[in-house]
Parts: structure tokens; sequence; C-alpha cells
């Protein structure tokens, strides 16, 4: 049996090597779904063949349970959704936040660097004077 044999019989268009198409499942049938399947006793042969019936894997119930418990149980088409304008701001705005606290934080360091380097300067400083007071006064 050859390739376009196969997937002939598989159904798929006609093209060797093709991938078929991926289900999108709407808010609908996913709440329909979730609702036979809860109604359902845990543990029962009725929960397989449901999932095997409507071709499911329990990841799929597992992740429509979390959509609907957040609220956000939308129709997915398997592409991720296009971020909008508000979104796209805000994720601007992250990274530039994100920026901003690392160059504050190397800035605090150098800034504390600095302050360390003053104050020794400051200790020489008065060090020296003293030195040059005692040997003005053994002069004299």
């Amino acid at each position: 049996m050859t390739l376009a044999d196969q997937a002939a019989i598989a159904g798929h268009d006609g093209q060797v090597g093709s991938r078929p198409k991926r289900r999108t499942f709407t808010a609908a049938y996913k709440a329909r779904i979730l609702a036979e399947y809860d109604a359902l006793p845990d543990g029962s042969p009725q929960r397989g063949e449901l999932m095997r019936r409507e071709r499911l894997y329990h990841s799929h119930i597992e992740h429509w349970r979390t959509q609907q418990e957040k609220g956000t149980l939308p129709a997915t088409t398997g592409k991720p959704a296009a971020k909008s304008a508000e979104a796209e701001e805000l994720a601007r705005l992250r990274a530039e936040n994100k920026k901003l606290k690392t160059r504050n934080s190397r800035l605090e360091s150098d800034l504390g660097k600095t302050r360390t380097a003053l104050d020794i300067a400051g200790k020489a400083f008065a060090l020296l004077e003293d030195i040059s007071g005692s040997a003005d006064s053994d002069a004299s």
C-alpha cells in the first residue's frame, strides 16, 4: 500500500504527507460536553465511552473546566489570540519597567561605591591634615 492509498483511506485531501486540520470546539459544545461528563458518576465506564465517542482526551476536559472556572470558555482555534492594543501597551510598559528597575539597581550600586570612595577620601584628607598639623608643631 502506498502513502497515497493510506491518505485516501484516512480521508485526507489526497496530498501525500499533508496534516489533518485541527479541530475547533465552540463554547456551546465545550459546555455541553462538560455538563454531560459531570453528570456521569466518577470513575464510571460511561465517562470513558463519552470521551471515545467524541474523540476527546481527559486533558480537553481539564482545560475546558479550568476555562469555565475562570470564566474564559471561548471557542478555540488552536492559534494564539491576537493581542489587543491594550495588551501590547501593557507588555511594552512591563518590559520598560523591567529595564528601568535593572538600571536603577545598577545606579544604586554605583552610588554606594561612590559614597564609599568619598568617605575614604575624606578620611585620608583628615589624616593628612592631622599629620601636617603635627609636623608644623614639631618644627617650631
